[in-house]
């Protein structure tokens, strides 16, 4: 049994993310990932890289989703020139679209509160005219929105693998098909951790990173942590590859680098069941034809479901243990969005290199007390 510096358990984007920032701060690390059969969720990420509208009721998550899309950049040529994989990030902007004006109106009292709280996220409403000089093809059921110029969208799968084969490059080690059903600190001289898997296979390391996603549920509670969190399905819908018209990704659908649209995404309490339904397809499908009607004629060409990471408030977890130094949680549902910051902040701290983030009190576990938590569920 090998002795790791840092063990990261899970590899999905954002543990994938972590473990990369470690590896790329010289740190020698060992990723373990469960593989396909995890319910991943970044196989069902919309792949938006977005701020505005995030954070109305935590004003610290706005300014660290702030940080991410503005460091986003930064990651993505970094990989590019490491790894040669394009993660495909554009940011012209973002748009956020109403079908109601009562939607519209809550949106914009919600983004000022926003600005005018955390300072410097910029939006703008607009009216469907002018919506439509940027949105070609606008549909009449569009009554107004908000455009927010920080935002833009990536392509998940490329990301993860750019992220998987960076670690790589950088020495770190990557261990597949790795089902973790125990942790456990070693309170002796050596003061370090012993993760085990399903198979009785077992590794050995200084520091520990639950990054599990639903398994952080029964996980954490072994390391002296708390982590209620619970699935939450989102389908999507793909279509054939069209001529590019969608030059803005918007919260309804938006244009993938290959040329297909990708439609998304539903939020239903369906418990570990990730399956795509009949209703959700309609519903999706309905969406998007009354968002731009010419979609009527595109070829739907694939339609599947994940599982998001989801905590009663929507808000990430991120806590070091006091009960076992060196080991922490981290659990988020937008691993996309924060694989910038993920990298560039969270795997210098939780490698003992860089102090917690400043104010991230706010994203302790410890804030869901046993009567508030809904459903948590292992992996």
């Amino acid at each position: 049994m090998e002795r790791e510096k840092l063990i990261v358990v899970g590899g999905g984007l954002v543990g994938a993310a972590i473990a990369y920032g470690a590896a790329r701060a010289n740190v020698p690390i060992l990723l373990l990932d469960q593989g396909d059969v995890a319910f991943r969720a970044s196989r069902g990420n919309f792949g938006l890289v977005w701020l505005h509208s995030k954070g109305g009721n935590q004003i610290r998550y706005a300014t660290w989703s702030r940080e991410a899309v503005q460091r986003w950049p930064e990651l993505s040529n970094e990989l590019l020139g490491l790894t040669g994989i394009d993660v495909g990030l554009r940011q012209p902007g973002g748009f956020w679209l109403g079908f109601s004006e009562k939607d519209v109106i809550a949106r914009q009292k919600l983004l000022a509160r926003i600005d005018q709280e955390a300072g410097g996220i910029p939006f703008r409403m607009m009216q469907p005219d002018e919506l439509r000089q940027h949105l070609s093809g606008l549909g009449a059921d569009v009554v107004g929105g908000s455009f927010c110029p920080l935002d833009g969208h990536a392509n998940p799968l490329k990301l993860l693998h750019a992220l998987h084969a960076g670690i790589a490059k950088h020495g770190g080690r990557i261990v597949s098909s790795v089902d973790v059903v125990d942790a456990q600190f070693n309170d002796d001289d050596r003061a370090d951790f012993t993760v085990t898997a399903r198979d009785g296979r077992s590794w050995s390391g200084e520091r520990l990173v639950l990054a599990a996603g639903l398994g952080n549920a029964s996980l954490a509670p072994r390391i002296g942590l708390h982590a209620p969190v619970f699935p939450e399905k989102g389908q999507v819908l793909v279509t054939e590859r069209l001529k590019p018209f969608l030059r803005y990704p918007t919260n309804k659908l938006r244009q993938t680098d290959e040329g297909s649209i990708q439609i998304g995404s539903t939020s239903e309490d369906t418990g570990l069941d990730d399956r795509s339904t009949p209703v959700g397809i309609e519903w999706l499908a309905r969406r998007a034809v009354q968002t731009f009607p010419f979609l009527s004629d595109a070829t739907l060409v694939r339609a599947w479901g994940a599982l998001r990471v989801m905590t009663n408030d929507g808000f990430p977890i991120y806590e070091a243990s006091t009960a076992c130094p060196g080991a922490y949680v981290v659990t988020s549902h937008s691993g996309v969005t924060l694989a910038s910051v993920h990298s560039l902040i969270i795997g210098p701290w939780v490698s003992g290199l860089a102090a917690v983030p400043q104010g991230f009190e706010v994203f302790r576990g410890g804030r869901f007390t046993a009567e508030a938590v809904g459903k948590t569920y292992a992996h």
